[in-house]
């Protein structure tokens, strides 16, 4: 009850401009109670305190990223649904081209394999 009192409260100082940011954020931030789902389709109580603790922090000025910050620095990464772009991620974000890469190199490799060897002399028949 409380977090929804709050979230009325923080939601009418917003202007539609700010709300429209609280609603991007809400889907860019990923509920720590339901594990996948982003705050805008939890319906857990720590969702709707999450919801609440962005639009106060909208109204007090604070910038997208900044909030993002705030976030991770109490949850960690895990709360943001985008990974940050950074040295630890380098391999998260570089594992998919990685895959793709070893894959093809792996199809040429088995291509080449099941190619008949030309023989080095001609056949005499």
């Amino acid at each position: 009850m409380k977090a929804l009192i709050l979230a009325l409260v923080a939601a009418a100082a917003l202007t539609p401009e700010q709300e429209s940011r609280a609603h991007k954020l809400e889907q860019e931030i990923r509920c720590v109670v339901c594990q996948n789902a982003p705050l805008s389709e939890s319906t857990a109580d720590m969702a709707g305190d999450m919801r609440a603790l962005i639009r106060e922090r909208i109204a007090a000025g604070d910038s997208d990223g900044e909030i993002r910050g705030f976030f991770r620095a109490r949850y960690g990464d895990f709360v943001l649904l985008r990974p940050v772009f950074e040295p630890q991620t380098w391999l998260l974000w570089g594992a998919p081209g990685l895959l793709l890469l070893g894959g093809l190199m792996a199809l040429f490799a088995l291509r080449r394999r099941g190619e008949p060897v030309p023989d080095a002399e001609p056949d005499d028949r």
